[in-house]
């Protein structure tokens, strides 16, 4: 396993940013981190890049333990933060080197480094301004550069496409999909298209827990434990007649002839919405079950 989460708990004051997650991730994987703002996000890649502590549980990252061996795992860690420290008055190629020596990287190395950072996060055209005269997207792509610059095996990503318009956010998409299969790739973004267009796999936590940890296609095919119908009925109905159907779990309007029913199970599912029909005296016109979006899975998991 690439990373390790076994009951990690943190708390600031009385409130529980963390309660007892665990969830592991492979070498090599593009995961999407989501959950409301407040749900702990944050707390957990600061933890895992050895920022601040747990309070209990532990973690591992890429082998090592953050507890007892803070330094290797920030040596194998490409970390951007929401907030993207940068020197402002640095140059573009300046602030590369100042970072790539902190990580033990120098001569022709560090050069090669610097210049394959620029041409891949398409900082070309920028290279020689100063970091504070940047556009939000190109500060950025800077940060991102400096994640990527000692070549890790890990890289947490905490809100990276903020900033971007249409046209950038296509190039940063390609550049995290080559990712895959070579690093370990966490990633949280508010963007759910991006997570939907860029990862594998999907971790949302809510109130500090995680309540799912499902493929991405897993959501979309409705495997991940919820399934969806849309029924169409010739009579106008109500929710409350419609929850009554055995299996069904929830019910979602899209007008009075027309919803949205998910359920637990696939399995004889149509059969029994249409015989309960028929045991009511009711039309059902068709039925069909559906693929969710991701942003319907988040509402649904977050939404208490």
């Amino acid at each position: 396993m690439s990373i390790q989460v076994q009951s990690i708990t943190k708390t600031y004051g009385s409130q529980k940013a963390l309660d007892k997650v665990s969830f592991s991730i492979q070498q090599g994987e593009i995961v999407g981190f989501l959950g409301p703002n407040g749900a702990g996000k944050s707390t957990m890649m600061k933890i895992l890049t050895g920022y601040i502590p747990s309070d209990a549980g532990s973690a591992k990252v890429a082998g090592y333990n953050i507890q007892f061996h803070p330094l290797e795992v920030k040596r194998r860690v490409g970390y951007l933060p929401e907030s993207n420290p940068l020197y402002p008055d640095m140059y573009v190629k300046e602030f590369l080197r100042f970072v790539g020596r902190l990580h033990g990287i120098s001569g022709r190395t560090l050069s090669n480094r610097v210049a394959e950072m620029i041409e891949i996060t398409g900082l070309g055209l920028e290279q020689h301004k100063r970091a504070g005269t940047l556009s939000k997207g190109y500060k950025q792509r800077l940060g991102l550069a400096a994640a990527l610059i000692h070549d890790p095996e890990v890289v947490v990503l905490d809100e990276p496409t903020s900033g971007f318009d249409p046209n950038q956010l296509v190039e940063i998409r390609n550049l995290i999909r080559s990712l895959a299969g070579k690093k370990t790739v966490l990633l949280s973004s508010h963007i759910l298209q991006e997570v939907q267009a860029v990862c594998q796999r999907v971790l949302i936590l809510d109130k500090g827990q995680l309540v799912e940890d499902s493929p991405i296609d897993a959501l979309a095919s409705g495997t991940s434990g919820a399934f969806v119908w849309l029924a169409e009925f010739e009579e106008e109905l109500t929710q409350k007649q419609l929850i009554a159907i055995p299996g069904i779990k929830r019910v979602q309007p899209l007008d009075k002839k027309r919803w949205h029913l998910l359920s637990e199970t696939d399995k004889g599912m149509a059969m029994t919405i249409s015989r309960w029909a028929i045991e009511h005296g009711i039309t059902l016109n068709g039925i069909q079950k559906e693929s969710r979006s991701l942003e319907e899975v988040f509402r649904e998991k977050t939404n208490n």
